[in-house]
């Protein structure tokens, strides 16, 4: 058997005089096995002292260390190497027996019949070097954005919302930059974030969305692109008031080279109006509209309405003969918008999701338990006290959920520790109730009106 190698010597091994050649050391060193995840990495007091650097230039780098997931840091019990990143995502969990209430998925019974849609489709073929963009898609999509978005824009077609994240910020931040997004946050900006090599720095939602202090705080640290979701903010499921927008334009008039994307996923769904944080003045920014929650997930298609100069460096990543999105789907997608029986399918399931969510979220609060779903998918539970235990006890009982400390930026934060992010709108009468009566014994509240305790 081998023995294992000793923690000071491999210590040795990290070299470097600046913080990023000092994290890069420890990432090798992660990445070749000398240090196994659990291990601990060396004082910051002690590794300055021995490569002949400012403690501050080592508390950069296990800093960074952290926000790639590499690392952990636990107070008195230092830095401590994670190993590879396991990435949670979203969708449901293979293999589980439990009643997965944590997919964040839509409703495939409130999802338009694709076989129709297919029959009523003629698709030609589209030859390299042709227009990247259906024209029936072009048109109806410059109509859909132009009533909520009056400046000049120039659409994009990418595979999906997660798609046109990326490479809008690929096209304006290098490896290092710092991006704010709202913290928690949707786990796909996360990852991207991170396996890009940019710096999330956390802006904090609150019942409004994100916070001015929170956006401003994002700027002054030198955060050179900002992703916002306007509606259905995804664990927390509020939307961006009118009046935060306002606030937020205000900010961000001050800073109109910054790149502001807004990831408006739920657009045709959303009970509640749209409201843009993107500034008169800003001169890079983004509207992104998936059609993946209310055509289906596989649909994998979202139009982008973005300022020229923004839409020409996206368009040299979506050029004809590489990446652009096939025009079959797009023409599909078409079809399906501009069809009656589809708009009002759409129409129904947005109700369905806010009826159902409304309906479990008044049967927690009268059992003494807080919960918010202003829209989206997703019920947003407090159970005031440690979610990842209530998670684990109600799989006991048969329920698969998510913690929200999963949707944290920091692993280390508290953001999120006391709630559960809840898919629920599938689940019947006698389902809720069941599940309310078990969020209460595991996690206390009250019980319902002239019941005993």
């Amino acid at each position: 058997m081998a023995q294992a190698p000793d923690r000071e010597d491999v210590s040795d091994g990290i070299v470097g005089s600046t913080a990023a050649e000092i994290s890069e050391s420890v990432r090798d060193l992660v990445e070749r096995g000398a240090y196994a995840p659990g291990d601990q990495l060396p004082s910051v007091r002690s590794l300055a002292a021995r490569l002949g650097v400012n403690r501050n230039t080592v508390l950069a780098a296990y800093r960074s260390l952290v926000t790639a997931r590499i690392a952990a840091t636990g107070g008195r019990t230092g830095t401590t190497v994670l190993g590879p990143a396991q990435n949670l995502d979203e969708g449901f969990t293979p293999g589980s027996v439990l009643h997965d209430l944590g997919s964040g998925n839509p409703d495939a019974a409130h999802l338009p019949d694709l076989a129709a849609a297919f029959a009523a489709v003629t698709p030609g073929h589209v030859l390299y070097g042709e227009s990247v963009i259906d024209a029936d898609l072009a048109e109806w999509a410059t109509e859909w954005i132009a009533a909520d978005h009056p400046r000049p824009f120039r659409l994009s077609i990418t595979a999906g919302a997660v798609d046109a994240v990326e490479r809008l910020l690929a096209q304006t931040l290098v490896q290092g930059d710092r991006v704010g997004l709202e913290d928690p946050c949707f786990l796909s900006s996360i990852h991207t974030a991170r396996l890009a090599g940019y710096l999330p720095v956390a802006i904090p939602v609150d019942r409004e969305g994100m916070t001015v202090a929170g956006l401003r705080a994002a700027l002054e640290s030198g955060a050179r692109a900002i992703v916002c979701t306007p509606r259905a903010h995804n664990p927390t499921g509020v939307g961006t008031s009118d009046a935060r927008a306002r606030e937020l334009r205000e900010v961000l008039a001050d800073h109109p080279h910054v790149l502001v994307i807004e990831d408006d996923h739920f657009s045709l769904l959303a009970p509640t109006p749209y409201a843009s944080i993107i500034s008169p003045t800003q001169q890079r920014w983004a509207l992104v509209r998936s059609v993946s929650k209310f055509l289906g997930p596989d649909m994998r298609l979202a139009v982008t309405a973005s300022d020229p100069v923004t839409a020409q460096r996206l368009a040299l990543r979506l050029s004809p003969g590489t990446m652009w999105v096939s025009h079959v789907m797009q023409r599909l997608a078409a079809a399906m918008l501009r069809d009656g029986d589809t708009q009002q399918l759409i129409v129904e399931a947005g109700e369905h999701y806010a009826r159902r969510n409304r309906v479990f979220v008044s049967m927690l609060v009268d059992r003494g338990m807080p919960a918010q779903a202003d829209s989206g998918l997703n019920v947003w539970v407090d159970v005031r006290g440690d979610a990842t235990e209530v998670s684990r006890r109600l799989a006991s009982r048969g329920w698969l959920v998510r913690p929200g400390s999963e949707f944290a930026l920091d692993p280390g934060s508290s953001q999120g520790s006391t709630h559960l992010r809840l898919t629920v709108h599938t689940l019947d009468d006698a389902e809720l109730q069941r599940l309310v009566d078990d969020l209460v014994a595991v996690a206390g509240g009250s019980s319902p009106s002239g019941a005993e305790a």
